[in-house]
């Protein structure tokens, strides 16, 4: 297991989910905290509102390009390229993974028995793990160091 994997283990075995870990590990790689915003993020988690709908890995990452070159203030706007960074990740991840929501692409309709299941966490893993991967790639590529917004 590399160290990305083990950290989202971690992160997931500490009660945090899959929203909340993407944006977690981004905000742990400026070694920066952030209660209030992962508080906010946890109604993202298993699709919005536990309702088997949009993936919260699509939204966070989207929310971590929004840390980069979003509005923050009244006196900024969003950076040039953020919609299209949005674009671009938005489309890849339902390329890559067939759809956005989760009921599509973990193959279930309820969340009930989410503790039990373990194939439904891996399942996860793999969509955290590619998607953290293509969020620094975008950002890379369109000259953000990941890591570093001062």
């Amino acid at each position: 297991m590399d160290d990305m994997a083990f950290e989202m283990f971690k992160l997931f075995n500490a009660g945090y989910r899959c929203t909340q870990i993407m944006m977690k590990m981004a905000l742990d790689q400026e070694e920066k905290e952030n209660e209030d915003l992962l508080r906010a993020l946890n109604g993202f988690c298993i699709g919005i509102g536990s309702a088997p709908k949009i993936c919260g890995v699509l939204t966070a990452g989207i929310a971590i390009l929004g840390l980069y070159a979003g509005k923050g203030n009244d006196l900024e706007y969003p950076k040039p390229g953020y919609s299209g960074m949005v674009d671009e990740y938005s489309e890849w991840f339902e390329a890559e993974f067939g759809g956005n929501e989760c009921s599509d692409l973990i193959g279930v309709v309820s969340f009930t028995d989410w503790n039990t299941k373990q194939e439904y966490k891996l399942k996860c893993g793999n969509v955290l793990m590619k998607s953290y991967e293509k969020i620094q790639e975008i950002l890379m590529n369109h000259d953000y160091e990941f890591g570093c917004r001062e």
